[in-house]
This record gives C-alpha cells, structure tokens and sequence, in this order.
C-alpha cells in the first residue's frame, strides 16, 4: 500500500528538488505552484525552478570552492537540480552556468513524467490541517497570504522583509599585525571577554579617502518589486557618508574606547569594528557596513582598510527585499517548524541564499521528510560535509543574541582544519598555496564523509 503523499508548495529549485527526492524514496508527492494562474513581480513563465536573477550556478571546483563541492555532494545524492544543470550547460569557464529555459524546462518535465509526483497548478493560502507532512519551498516571492499565515503561526512580528547585509570576512585573512582585538572600553561580554571585537584603525588621510570612495563608487540599484524603505537602524554606509563626512566616525566607525597596542600613543582617527559571525569563530562580520555598493568596488574598498588589504570576503554586503524566517529560533535539525512538526522549510525561506544553496535545503528536506514518512529517522548529513554545515548554519549555527541573515555556502560553515605547510615534495608553501591545499583537504573530507552517510542511510533503510 503506497503511504499517504507529502505536500510540497512552492515549485522553485527547492521545492522541485524535495518532490524528486521524495519520490524517489518511493513516497508519493504533490507539488503545488501557482504559477502560471497567479504570477509573481519576478517569472516570467509556469515552467517549475525557472532562473529569476542569474544563468549561473557559480564555480564548478569542488576541490577549492564551497559552491563547486556543494554540487558535487548534490550530485552523489541524486540531485534533479544538478542533472538538469549538467545537461543544459553553457559555457563559462569553471563555472556551471546554464540555458535558463532549456534548464527550467528539463526539470518541468522529469518532474511532470515521475510516476510519484502530482503537479498542483493552485495558490495554497494555508495547507489543510489533514495534510500531516508538509515542506514550504516558497522562496523571497512567498505570497502575501501564504505568508500572513506563516507569522500568524510561528507568533514573529515579521518575516524579514528587509535584508541588510554586512560583508563577512574569514578571519585566517585578516592582517592581525595591524588590528587587534579589543571590546569598545573594555566591557566585559558573556563569559567575561573583554576583546569581543576586532579593529582595524584608520588616520585622517585614510578615513577622507575611504569616505571619498564611498561616494563615488557605483551603487546597485533596486528593481521595481524590491523597492523597500531605509530604517535608521541598517542603513546603507554610504547612505550615511552622504548625510556628512564625520557621520561614519561618530557612528559604526568611532574610535573612542579603543586604544591600539601596537601603537598606544597614537589615537585612531576612526575604527572598523568586526564581530564574529558564527560559532566556530572563523567568520567575521563588518559592523554597520551593510551596503549597496557594487561587489567589484566593495572589494576594492574594504581591502583599502588597514588590516584587511588580503581579506577574503564569505559574503559581501547588500540591501535588498527578502522573505526569510528567523530559522535557529523555529526550526529543528530536522528542519521542522517546532510549534507544528507537520511543517517543514526548504530553500531560501529558510536563510540561505543562492540557487544551489536553496535547492540542497531542498533537497535534504525531501529526504527527511521521505525517511519520516516511512517510519525511520535519518540524521542530516555531519557538519564536516557542505550541505550538512548549511542545515547546521540554519538551524543554529549563530551565536546566541546574534541577527540571523542569509548566507551562501563558504568554507567558514565547515569546521577548519590545519592548513599544510609543505607541499608532497617537502617544498615550503606560500599562504596561498596553503589556503589552496587547506580547502582541497576539507573537500576531500566532506566528500568521504558523505559517502559513508549515504551509505547509512541505505542500511537504515534497508532495514
């Protein structure tokens, strides 16, 4: 007797990846998207997990890229999403970039073909309550009544509607031998610690050229269905640098409570303040630098700060309409909604960001709630492998107090391990050679770390 179906609303990437990978298990699943019948201010078409912003799905490297060996552990686990990418590829270099139509088109019609798989052309407002197993896939465009219900239900005074983003630096690239860690007056944090922060010190003469960068770097604009209004409290930097040339240094950027111990006599003109991101300390956040700028003059202007010239930036800054819930606070690992296990969350409602990111999310919510559904349990994957540290990331791998935002998958998500210093033929390596090999051997244990999780997840269910 085949078991009753799971519910999957939302036919994006992740939404299109749970119903493949629920039926795959053997689990009947109902796909429902309102597209074509009711549009959004994005797609174009009715066509399931259609490419809104961009062609690409970024590196392909699974050896030195997080994104390239998030792909590879999709692959290795049956990915929809993966396969029609793969066989709709366009060329760009390493990178996995596609035909948008032939893209969508491919999965539209694997998914229509599946014998366990029913396409639902509705706008669901609120599932039913007869409905026991449920993933919401809906992504940044959920429906305004779909997502009244979902605040009304999970009791937040808002889905963050609004997303100011900070750029977020590794901190292995950060220059330590000019900033230092400190907290502003040396306030004491939870636990005691009094250097909560890291600073990097600016004169006058760098302060004058980095506001001068500011203003005359190239902004994003908004589109039309992403116009959203400023708050005080995450406006952009260079917002504010246009509201007065000192306003940043009496702001994010001031120096008082600060003294730099590797020039005590000297007063810092202003200071970039950052904070660290997540708990395992390898990511760091820059305070109050949520921005608009363009990514090719973020970079341009974050590395000119004294202490981070080798920065390599996790995620750059950004300013735009989002729909995400608060997902440490109400999801489990398994990602279910706490008040209502009947719900699960998949793709970029749930935090993260990027195509391939939102459809592994996807991805592992079909599997568990597939295993759930058959009466077993399956883990997520450990957080060694990429698609296991981004379930980690989302279900609570802040810090406590923190504001939870969006992340794409990096390498910062993943436990570090020790960068080699000597190459195979006992040659001394430069640090970025090290950095190469430090994120090779982390693939490489993501990769066989994943294995033997499939590999019990075939026996469980075997048995």
């Amino acid at each position: 007797m085949s078991p009753p179906p799971i519910h999957i609303i939302g036919g994006g990437l992740a939404g299109s990846e749970a119903a493949w990978q629920i039926a795959q298990a053997g689990v009947p699943a109902v796909l429902h998207e309102m597209r074509p019948h009711r549009g959004t201010a994005a797609h174009q078409g009715g066509d399931l997990a259609e490419l809104v912003c961009s062609n690409s799905f970024r590196s392909d490297d699974f050896e030195h890229n997080a994104v390239g060996l998030l792909h590879a552990e999709m692959r290795r686990c049956g990915s929809l999403i993966l396969a029609a990418a793969d066989a709709h590829q366009v060329p760009a270099g390493s990178a996995l970039a596609v035909d948008r139509e032939g893209f969508a088109g491919a999965v539209t019609a694997r998914v229509e073909a599946h014998p366990l798989i029913t396409i639902a052309r509705e706008e669901i407002t609120e599932p039913p309550a007869d409905w026991d197993s449920v993933i919401i896939a809906t992504g940044p465009l959920t429906s305004a009544p779909l997502a009244d219900w979902v605040l009304s239900l999970t009791g937040e005074d808002a889905l963050s509607f609004f997303d100011a983003i900070a750029p977020i630096v590794h901190l292995e690239t950060i220059d330590m031998g000019v900033a230092w860690r400190q907290s502003r007056y040396d306030k004491e944090g939870p636990g005691g610690d009094k250097a909560a922060y890291i600073n990097c010190p600016m004169d006058r003469a760098q302060y004058e050229g980095f506001v001068d960068a500011l203003l005359a770097s190239p902004k994003s604009e908004f589109k039309d269905w992403e116009q959203v209004p400023y708050f005080d409290g995450c406006l952009p930097i260079e917002v504010m640098a246009e509201r007065g040339r000192e306003t940043l240094r009496h702001g994010p950027m001031k120096p008082v409570g600060l003294t730099n111990p590797h020039r005590p006599d000297e007063k810092s003109y202003a200071v970039v303040q950052l904070r660290q991101d997540n708990a395992l300390g390898t990511l760091w956040n820059m305070v109050g630098f949520q921005t608009k700028l363009k990514h090719g003059a973020q970079t341009d202007i974050f590395r000119a700060i004294p202490g981070l010239e080798r920065a390599v930036f996790a995620r750059l800054g950004g300013l735009h309409r989002n729909t995400f819930i608060n997902s440490p606070r109400l999801l489990d690992n398994q990602l279910r909604l706490k008040r209502d296990p009947r719900l699960r969350f998949a793709g970029q409602v749930t935090g993260v960001e990027g195509y391939v990111e939102s459809a592994a999310v996807g991805l592992m919510a079909g599997r568990l709630a597939a295993a759930e559904r058959l009466g077993g349990h399956l883990e997520a994957p450990p957080v060694t492998t990429a698609m296991g540290a981004l379930v980690a990331h989302i279900t609570g791998g802040h810090l406590e107090g923190g504001s939870f935002q969006p992340m794409n998958i990096n390498y910062g998500l993943l436990p570090p391990m020790e960068a080699p210093r000597h190459g195979e033929d006992g040659r001394r390596l430069p640090n970025v050679e090290r950095g190469r090999a430090k994120k090779r051997l982390m693939s490489l244990r993501a990769l066989a770390n994943l294995d033997t999780w499939l590999g019990g997840e075939v026996k469980a269910a075997a048995e």
